[in-house]
């Protein structure tokens, strides 16, 4: 069975009240047709969120990781959270560790203006400001400086931001994804944010300071 078959096949599984339950019965019995599904529903949103954790050039390996252990799992899946949720929970797990991983050994650099691989990047969730060549650089430019300022955002700070900001869960579901309380979910995002907004504005101080030094010795 192919994986749009398999998709025709479950999609009215996952509209009906009861299907979240029939899902994770069926991988919890190890249905292959319900874990294909399972990938052609989240690969995509499970690789977007784990490039921005992460890095874009990881995030397929880590995607791949993340199913295995999925598939590896299943049998064990309780259904006391959703199947989104504990999807996301994995996946944000295995996207830490990758993260301490890479600062740990500093690898190699990892380029903040490289959207990932779908082209989507934090940026993206704001409006284009212009059709002309000038609207449109300056538009991509400030994606690429709110990206790289999320990225020095610590956890557990920046991985509430991206789930709220940006994927858009509610704090129930974070909560149940960083296994923490609504209180804690909450406090962090707050925290998060501030931590966004200092980031946001150092780096464009640093980078007016050349120019003002420069204009001072004109």
């Amino acid at each position: 069975m192919s994986t749009q078959d398999t998709t025709v096949g479950l999609s009215a599984v996952i509209a009906a009240p009861a299907g979240e339950r029939e899902l994770a019965a069926e991988l919890r019995a190890g249905s292959v047709e319900a874990f294909n599904y399972l990938i052609a529903l989240y690969h995509q949103p499970l690789f977007r969120f784990v490039a921005r954790l992460s890095s874009p050039e990881d995030a397929d390996d880590i995607v791949q990781e993340v199913f295995l252990k999925v598939f590896r799992s299943a049998a064990g899946f309780e259904g006391k959270s959703s199947v989104k949720t504990w999807l996301y929970q994995i996946a944000l797990h295995e996207a830490s560790n990758h993260r301490r991983w890479w600062y740990r050994h500093k690898r190699r650099e990892t380029s903040l203006e490289e959207p990932d691989a779908q082209g989507v990047d934090l940026g993206s969730r704001l409006p284009a400001t212009g059709e002309t060549p000038l609207g449109q650089t300056l538009r991509h430019e400030q994606q690429r400086q709110l990206q790289a300022a999320l990225r020095q955002v610590p956890e557990p700070f920046h991985a509430v931001l991206v789930l709220r900001e940006i994927e858009g869960f509610r704090y129930d579901e974070i909560a149940e994804i960083v296994q923490a309380r609504i209180g804690t979910v909450k406090s962090r995002l707050l925290r998060g944010r501030e931590m966004l907004r200092q980031a946001w504005q150092r780096d464009h101080a640093e980078a007016a300071a050349p120019g003002y030094r420069s204009m001072e010795h004109a």
